[in-house]
């Protein structure tokens, strides 16, 4: 992902989520971002751009039991 990309897909999770506390980190790979809410890794995020007319991404979360736990 581009930085520009990065830039604009965390000011749609802000809005969409209604929090300022998002931030994108890059990653190796040039196909995914990790996403993180308050310093903790919340999950990452794809790109997938094979058909430069219909850029999508994916976000995937992962949630542990535990957490559901302590919830």
């Amino acid at each position: 992902m581009t930085p520009e990309q990065i830039v604009t897909v965390r000011n749609y999770l802000c809005k969409r989520f209604g929090t300022e506390s998002i931030s994108i980190k890059p990653r190796k790979v040039q196909d995914s971002v990790e996403v993180y809410l308050n310093d903790e890794i919340l999950g990452l995020l794809y790109i997938d751009d094979e058909d430069k007319d219909d850029i999508s991404y994916d976000l995937n979360i992962s949630i542990l039991q535990v957490d559901l736990d302590d919830a």
